[in-house]
């Protein structure tokens, strides 16, 4: 039993560094073609962009769950779309396939948050 844990952990460790180094800021206009797709999710600026993405990419539904309820993990809305043209924003994204997961940068977020994603 104890190899299990240890098994999802070595599988945690090497999605987190996958997506650690997938992460980038992406100028919206990059990014409109997904949005399109119905395939970018907004991450709130409480949360760490890569925990989202890891925890989205070995299916924690529960996780997920809890941050759709609390509405600090959404799918981008039309006035989101709107709002990152208009300011011709640059976000923090990372790809957690199929979905594009994006947090705007904290100069353009509506927290005093001064961190960001790394």
């Amino acid at each position: 039993m104890a190899e299990e844990p240890a098994a999802g952990d070595g599988r945690a460790a090497e999605l987190r560094a996958a997506y650690l180094g997938q992460t980038a800021r992406i100028p919206w206009k990059d990014l409109a073609v997904h949005f399109a797709g119905g395939r970018v999710i907004r991450v709130g600026p409480e949360l760490d962009l890569v925990e989202v993405a890891l925890q989205l990419g070995l299916d924690n539904v529960a996780r997920f769950q809890a941050w759709t309820d609390a509405g600090a993990v959404r799918p981008a809305t039309d006035e989101d779309a709107r709002d990152w043209e208009a300011t011709g924003a640059t976000l923090w994204a990372v790809v957690a396939a199929p979905w594009v997961l994006v947090q705007p940068l904290p100069e353009e977020s509506d927290s005093n948050n001064p961190s960001g994603p790394p």
